[in-house]
């Protein structure tokens, strides 16, 4: 722990996110000292605390939980070792090292604004500074939300560590929840009320009062069902839960996009149909861009998109990646007749036409299948536009869309308003379908979970939706058992579904941090 936040300091640490509000100049010569003075300083140390949202493709915890889900393998190159350790669950040194570095570094700088915020003379604009503020206790809610849920067991943080004050105990994981619950309480009290359609197209991928009231909502039902607990550490209920969510649903002015292919740039029907990067149903829409061109050190390129981009080779409307997270082919199958999630989700090589013409390679665990909503493509690629294909992708990731809301408000309103949850769960369906025909008659929390499979597939959920439900209800889905041993899966319950504890980080903390039971 030493290693990473020692090294985070204010000097040189506001890096720009690229895109709208978040393009800001690079700060690398200006001293803590020096900062923190007006609402410009402020704005640029909330963008740096922003900035962190991009980081690394391989400390990305939608990546990560894909390959542990039950609906991708490791995938990648034949030696690329780590992808297929996250798949088996198996002990690889460090493996988690990225995310663990990303997570400390966007709590730190949460930590380290919130913390001189108050020396800023706003000049009387309140309004802003309560904003900012507010910004701040939804991203440092994000990124422990993301930390707890991958190591369970974590320093809880909340003021930038000083030189010689670095070993920090893990602290119980109902102790973090209950500073993400009140953060995200306060963000979504003091942000504004803006509904989509007024919001600034400069203020692209900023945290909104709906984005925090939908990340309530998610925090609620991954907790209370993880840790069987009737509420968030005493902090968020189920009707505070429920309000929030309804409250998205009812008032924000976002909606599902008419057709479930537009929403993604590597399924829609053409360039004109494509919803774009920051359409009405991105409730929480992490930024990336190409405008790197190159300078890796930036970090503010989709890294994930050359990840699960098809290995080593430019295929129809594709653009070459790395391989990693081929899908399972009990996935693809899972999709009804006429759903059109089914082809907008997944590629297939059979499917798509590309049999003859596919080259397998070194390709690692190969089923056939590719994600496809966020595959890089062909028409302009990373490399044309004068980047790199290895860092500068740029496809925005909804982090929260509105029909995870509308399915989350399904089972919120389960057991209190099965009308409210049977009209929510036909606005999801009746997309996929394109008909009002194919409605289920809603009356289980498993028909909503399948549903949310469906829906959200390859968006980095599935692996919490199974351990929410249980350890045997997670071991029978993701249990695999094949004829070739590079397919035979056994989920281990005795790690409870959570990842290593970098050993580094172990090593560094002197004794503070012990590793997660089964490590």
């Amino acid at each position: 722990m030493k290693k990473i936040l020692a090294a985070i300091i204010i000097t040189g640490v506001m890096s720009s996110c690229g895109k709208k509000f978040l393009e800001t100049l690079p700060i690398n010569t200006i001293t803590e000292e020096d900062f923190y003075k007006t609402p410009t300083d402020a704005y640029k140390g909330l963008v740096a605390a922003y900035s962190v949202l991009n980081w690394d493709g391989f400390g990305n915890i939608s990546l990560t939980s894909e390959i542990a889900s039950d609906d991708c393998f490791g995938g990648g190159g034949s030696s690329d070792n780590g992808w297929s350790q996250w798949d088996k669950s198996v002990r690889m040194t460090d493996l988690n090292s990225n995310a663990w570095k990303k997570y400390y570094t966007g709590i730190y700088r949460a930590n380290k604004f919130l913390q001189k915020v108050d020396g800023v003379n706003f000049k009387g604009d309140d309004a802003t500074k309560k904003r900012y503020v507010a910004e701040a206790h939804f991203l440092r809610a994000y990124f422990y939300f993301d930390l707890v849920r991958m190591f369970g067991h974590v320093p809880l943080i909340t003021i930038p560590l000083e030189p010689g004050n670095y070993t920090v105990p893990q602290a119980s994981a109902d102790s973090v929840y209950h500073l993400i619950a009140s953060d995200l309480k306060q963000a979504a009290a003091d942000l504004p009320a803006t509904p989509y359609s007024s919001i600034p197209a400069a203020e692209n991928g900023r945290v909104t009062k709906w984005a925090a009231e939908a990340l309530l909502g998610r925090v609620f039902l991954y907790y209370t069902g993880y840790y069987s607990k009737p509420d968030v550490a005493g902090v968020i209920t189920q009707a505070d839960a429920t309000t929030a969510i309804d409250d998205v649903i009812n008032n924000s002015g976002y909606s599902l996009v008419p057709k479930y292919q537009n929403l993604f740039r590597a399924s829609a029907e053409s360039k004109e149909a494509y919803a774009g990067q920051n359409n009405q149903e991105g409730i929480f829409t992490i930024q990336f861009t190409y405008l790197a061109l190159g300078d890796q050190s930036q970090q503010n390129g989709n890294r994930v998109q050359v990840m699960i981009g098809i290995r080593g080779q430019v295929l129809g409307p594709y653009y070459k990646g790395w391989g990693g997270a081929t899908v399972n082919e009990s996935l693809y199958r899972a999709f009804a007749p006429g759903d059109s999630r089914q082809t907008a989700s997944i590629i297939s090589i059979n499917g798509e036409g590309y049999a003859n013409t596919f080259v397998k390679g070194d390709q690692a665990q190969y089923t056939g299948f590719y994600c496809k909503k966020y595959t890089p493509l062909k028409d302009g690629n990373a490399d044309d536009l004068g980047g790199n294909f290895q860092t500068d992708n740029y496809d925005n990731f909804m982090a929260i869309r509105f029909a995870d809301v509308l399915l989350m408000g399904a089972e919120l309103n389960l057991g209190s308003n099965i009308a409210k949850a049977q009209g929510y769960i036909d606005r999801v369906r009746d997309r996929a379908f394109g008909d009002q025909t194919h409605r289920i008659t809603l009356s289980s929390k498993a028909q909503i979970m399948e549903e949310r499979r469906l829906e959200l597939s390859l968006e980095g959920l599935r692996y919490w939706d199974l351990l929410r439900q249980g350890m045997s209800v997670a071991k029978n889905a993701i249990d695999n058992t094949a004829t070739d041993p590079a397919f035979n899966i056994s989920f281990r319950s005795e790690t409870n579904g959570l990842f290593s504890i970098p050993e580094t980080q172990i090593n560094l903390s002197n004794g503070s941090l012990k590793q997660n039971t089964g490590w």
